[in-house]
């Protein structure tokens, strides 16, 4: 199916299709220079696919994990295009994770001012939430996503035959996004995850969720009102993913926890359990707190935090960072041996 992101002339189409990876070279106008962008837990057979289909085609591999967002990776990125000759008709590609979508995104934003950009999303959280939107970063100073742009895609090639290869966490860390979007927007979504098994149904949960994030961007490209929703879960899940070895996803799985009403939270906590994500962490709650006081979304001394009142609807509310201690402490335990 093909699913448009209505947004003027920065409008795209995003093809939601099992095995469209082997069409990309119809779907795309790969006919050019292209450095297709992966890391190194990407099956290679994906950017292979990719290759072959590409007139000139490079392959910039980096290493997996949130440290590859970085400058370092960003600079390397650029010079082998540059290296390569690449001009403004040429474009990038990223095959891989919400990791290689933002880095890939960004270098594309920043080699001669703007080159197209395809993304091509093989992990579940990438596939229902980062692959499109048009955010791209990199880490710097120890702080997520503090340096980037919005840039949207030319186009997104989702192909969920992709998924087969990823460890049951990295499925279940994905799924929290979707966890997310169901409560943010969708009651329908969130009962899924509470009555079915998930896993039987990863279609209809791209989708459910690919359409919500579109009407969402939609009405706020930049983020400077409803986008705010998508953060549910992120203000104190970035504080978490910044001083664990988490995954993005179950620290977002750990964030919503203490923003959601009573009755909202004791749906939650079964869902997350079933998913087999966590539902609390140990580490020092004031190292998580300061963290958290690096987050983007403060503004004036405050935080924007996302609270859910019941599933399918938010709340913005900007908050006094001391008020979200009590927050932290609900699902970050002190460990004895910190």
């Amino acid at each position: 199916m093909i699913i448009s992101m209505n947004l003027g002339k920065d409008s795209y189409d995003i093809a939601l299709e099992r095995a469209c990876l082997a069409k990309a070279g119809e779907l795309l106008d790969l006919n050019r220079k292209v450095m297709v962008v992966t890391d190194e837990g990407v099956p290679s057979i994906y950017s292979e696919t990719i290759l072959r289909q590409c007139g000139t085609g490079f392959l910039h591999r980096i290493p997996g994990g949130e440290t590859s967002k970085s400058l370092q990776e960003l600079e390397r990125i650029l010079l082998h295009m540059l290296e390569n000759d690449f001009t403004r008709k040429d474009c990038v590609v990223a095959v891989g994770g919400g990791v290689v979508g933002d880095l890939a995104g960004f270098a594309a934003s920043c080699y001669m001012r703007g080159i197209d950009f395809y993304n091509i999303p093989t992990t579940v959280l990438s596939q229902v939430d980062s692959s499109i939107g048009g955010k791209t970063a990199v880490n710097l100073g120890g702080v997520k996503n503090i340096a980037g742009s919005f840039y949207q895609p030319k186009k997104v090639l989702i192909d969920p035959d992709t998924l087969s290869t990823l460890p049951e966490r990295q499925i279940s860390a994905g799924l929290a996004e979707a966890v997310k979007m169901g409560l943010i927007a969708d009651p329908a979504l969130f009962a899924l995850f509470e009555t079915a098994d998930p896993t039987a149904h990863l279609d209809e949960i791209i989708r459910a969720s690919l359409m919500i994030k579109k009407q969402i961007v939609e009405q706020d490209v930049q983020e400077a009102d409803v986008r705010r929703a998508l953060n549910f879960g992120h203000t104190i899940g970035h504080g978490i993913e910044s001083v664990t070895g988490l995954y993005h996803g179950e620290c977002v799985a750990l964030g919503m926890i203490p923003l959601c009403a009573e009755d909202v939270r004791t749906r939650l906590v079964p869902v997350l359990q079933k998913l087999q994500l966590p539902t609390e962490v140990r580490a020092d709650r004031q190292h998580v707190y300061q963290a958290m006081l690096h987050d983007k979304k403060a503004a004036g001394g405050k935080l924007t935090v996302v609270y859910v009142e019941s599933p399918g609807s938010f709340a913005l509310c900007p908050t006094d960072p001391e008020d979200l201690k009590e927050s932290i402490a609900m699902i970050v335990k002190e460990d004895p041996a910190l």
